[in-house]
């Protein structure tokens, strides 16, 4: 009988968000059962922490942890990283060196350097590096990605692509109540790149997921909102494709009015697509010159969509359901590395640790191009 897959936990203890998302997604469908964590560099905390949600062995660190769990017959086979961004690389590294997947929070890591370094390593140790952007995991988001894959849409002549929040409009950060908010306007746990590193990675990630495509050349501008904020808080890029396709990329944190909108839309010569995450049950299909048509989840078909579907049409599923995707592409494609047969063609869709690297790729070429941007002085009236 085939069982369910150990999964261990760095990360994710009491008042944490991410945490509990990556908990209740791995159970979706039902491929992990978590049994050992280190839920907070805090040993007390840690330990409460598993007792509240019924962890069978607790760790008082993530390297304790990752010794211990190597060395026993019943050990883990996979980690979820789920710690601020500074620790994923040490963490990560840890445990591909003790010979066990990885499933991580994004960013991969704080600079491009730690990120090239871990994919080389999880490389040479065969183990999977699955990172959790969590918008690729929807249907209808994988939807799109196979319409242009398809040559539905034509070639690509447009790309825009936005992620608007307002949640750090004010500096609640300095509140001193708001963990969320301080550690990812630290630059010490955050790293350099706020916004940016945050949402806008998984905007330039959707992107290149629906296309299939990575830009050669940008422009772009940061600026932070928040005076005394250290970080940024919105980012403006402009995009160039290799086979002559244009693209805009926008993210903001303090875009008041704005709960979670992570919007797409992709124009080729033939048609046209847009995707809203916060209704990501459809996918607007609209050809050159011809009236919009309104795809549902459930009722397209494409097996990459119907692989990620679990309810019938009409039924809503949204972000804890994208998300267990992630967990389960990650589950086979543990099995098959683990018994040494190919990487199911059905996995093929989760996101890995190349996906990180092109993210921090991205993030050091904006700051390459904000330092050196030059804006020209309109001459008005």
């Amino acid at each position: 009988m085939k069982r369910r897959l150990r999964l261990g936990m760095v990360g994710g203890g009491q008042g944490a968000f991410i945490g509990a998302v990556h908990r209740i997604a791995a159970r979706i469908d039902d491929r992990f059962e978590l049994v050992a964590a280190a839920l907070s560099s805090d040993p007390q905390r840690a330990h409460a922490s598993a007792d509240e949600i019924g962890v069978a062995r607790s760790y008082a660190s993530w390297d304790e942890m990752a010794r211990a769990e190597a060395a026993r017959d019943d050990g883990i086979d996979a980690v979820s990283i789920v710690t601020p961004n500074h620790l994923h690389a040490p963490v990560a590294t840890a445990f591909l060196n003790a010979g066990i997947h990885v499933i991580c929070d994004k960013p991969l890591a704080m600079t491009l350097e730690e990120g090239e370094a871990l994919a080389q390593l999880a490389r040479d140790k065969k183990r999977l590096f699955a990172l959790t952007h969590t918008y690729s995991g929807y249907p209808m988001a994988r939807h799109a990605r196979e319409l242009v894959e398809a040559g539905e849409i034509g070639e690509v002549r447009v790309v825009q692509v936005e992620y608007a929040q307002d949640w750090l409009a004010k500096p609640i950060e300095l509140a001193g109540d708001n963990r969320q908010a301080a550690w990812r306007t630290d630059p010490k746990q955050a790293g350099r790149a706020g916004c940016l590193g945050d949402i806008g990675t998984h905007a330039y990630h959707l992107a290149a997921f629906a296309t299939g495509m990575l830009p050669i050349e940008i422009a772009a501008e940061l600026h932070t909102f928040v005076a005394g904020r250290q970080v940024d808080d919105h980012i403006q890029a402009m995009l160039r494709y290799e086979n002559g396709a244009r693209g805009m990329l926008w993210a903001s944190q303090v875009a008041s009015g704005a709960e979670n909108a992570l919007r797409l839309r992709v124009h080729g010569t033939k048609a046209g697509i847009a995707f809203d995450q916060e209704n990501p049950n459809e996918l607007l299909f609209t050809p050159l010159g011809g009236a919009t048509q309104r795809l549902t989840r459930g009722r397209v078909d494409s097996a990459v969509a119907r692989d990620a579907t679990r309810v019938p049409p009409g039924h809503p599923e949204g972000y804890l359901e994208a998300f267990a995707q992630l967990y389960k592409d990650a589950a086979r494609q543990i099995e098959a590395i683990d018994a040494g047969v190919p990487v199911p063609p059905e996995s093929r869709l989760l996101t890995t640790v190349d996906d990180g690297v092109a993210g921090l790729r991205f993030i050091d070429a904006v700051f390459e191009s904000h330092a050196t941007l030059v804006y020209s002085r309109v001459k008005n009236g």
